[in-house]
């Protein structure tokens, strides 16, 4: 048993490699693959339940280390998808392929339309977001770790978001559940507002954070050491190597991938805290986020599930995440909550009452004033009817 929890973080590399498999297959394989691992998340999660369990590790090094191996099976990801739509055969990659596998994935790719390069897209942004970004925010976390840090940093380049290194971690966290949070959608918003709104002042506070970090270690600000620049270039460089391996076609197709992998994540921001409010003055508490124990996401997102106790203390590494079932919880598991915030009218009809009765059960006589302010300023009748009532 002590193994099998080990074995089930590695769920998550075995997601990776199915895509790499949909890309190189070619043709409809690659809306098969990306349509099997949006039901795996939000089947797995409806049929399977919850997990509970908080097991003790011994080896928490294994742990880490699979964590690391995001960045190499990243890259691969990227690599095979630009590849996908190429003319030519870099490396003689799909040659090689071929010659190993038996199945001719160049005859495969000359059959690819542009509703299969769209999926690619949509399936390589997919695992942005997941190998990528959810790997990063926990890596990112680790401040006292160059190696986990680097690697986070560089899996956050494949989003253009290297900046959440310093916005999430330095701002987010402080901040959370306020007005001053980026990150955090006040109830009413729509998803796509939110993805763009978030992503500027996303990144003008992590200017703002690392400005004032340079002041402090007396650096300069256009300098090499300035963490937010040197992002963006890693991001530019990974756009790059898309170029030279077939131009600006597959620069343009590796940014469309990177930039809904970036969306991804706002979405994820948006749902793990639209609506909540807190004091400013009172601790970041279990009940200021929204958290779910669905099993899937749990095992093949490193725990991101439980984000009521990250939140509580960030600095927690993954495995040691407490579920806090008493936590207000998500509509469901992480993709199936996504698809619902994708949908503003599912979205507010399911999500309206859960916010109502956070306000009911969770805040305190402080933040229910916040929430009556917050639900008129909404502007949504719901919101608006709940504050008259909370405000009695």
């Amino acid at each position: 048993m002590k193994l099998l929890h080990y074995l089930k973080y590695f769920l998550f590399h075995g997601i990776g490699l199915a895509s790499v498999l949909a890309l190189l297959a070619g043709g409809n394989w690659i809306i098969a693959g990306f349509v099997a691992i949006v039901l795996f998340y939000v089947l797995g999660d409806a049929l399977l339940g919850d997990d509970t369990t908080t097991p003790e590790f011994n080896l928490p090094g294994v742990l880490t280390v699979q964590l690391w191996l995001a960045l190499p099976l990243m890259a691969l990801i990227t690599f095979v998808s630009v590849w996908s739509m190429l003319g030519t055969d870099p490396f003689g990659f799909g040659a090689w392929i071929g010659a190993v596998s038996g199945y001719d994935v160049l005859a495969a790719r000359a059959a690819n339309t542009w509703l299969h390069h769209l999926f690619g897209v949509l399936l390589t942004g997919l695992m942005i977001g997941i190998i990528g970004t959810v790997t990063a925010h926990e890596l990112t976390h680790r401040t006292w770790d160059k190696v986990s840090m680097l690697i986070g940093r560089w899996l956050l380049a494949f989003s253009f978001d290297t900046i959440f290194s310093i916005e999430h971690v330095y701002g987010h966290h402080r901040y959370v559940a306020t007005i001053d949070d980026p990150a955090t959608a006040p109830r009413g918003r729509n998803v796509y507002y939110h993805v763009l709104a978030s992503t500027w002042k996303g990144n003008v506070s992590a200017w703002r954070i690392e400005k004032a970090r340079l002041v402090r270690v007396n650096k300069g600000l256009w300098s090499v050491s300035n963490a937010f620049l040197r992002g963006h270039f890693m991001s530019l460089l990974l756009v790059a190597a898309a170029w030279a391996l077939g131009g600006w076609t597959a620069a343009l197709y590796f940014t469309a991938c990177a930039l809904w992998g970036k969306s991804l994540l706002e979405i994820v921001n948006y749902m793990e805290h639209y609506g909540i409010v807190r004091d400013p003055s009172t601790p970041v508490q279990p009940r200021h986020s929204w958290n779910t124990n669905r099993r899937v996401s749990s095992w093949t997102m490193f725990n991101l599930t439980r984000h009521s106790h990250h939140h509580a203390q960030g600095e927690v590494p993954y495995q040691d995440l407490r579920p806090f079932p008493d936590a207000p919880m998500m509509i469901g598991g992480y993709l199936t909550t996504i698809i619902v915030a994708l949908l503003p009218p599912l979205w507010h009809r399911l999500m309206t009452p859960k916010v109502i009765a956070w306000d009911r059960d969770y805040a305190s006589p402080g933040e229910r004033k916040l929430a009556a302010a917050a639900s008129q300023r909404s502007g949504m009748p719901a919101f608006i009817e709940a504050a008259g009532t909370l405000s009695q």
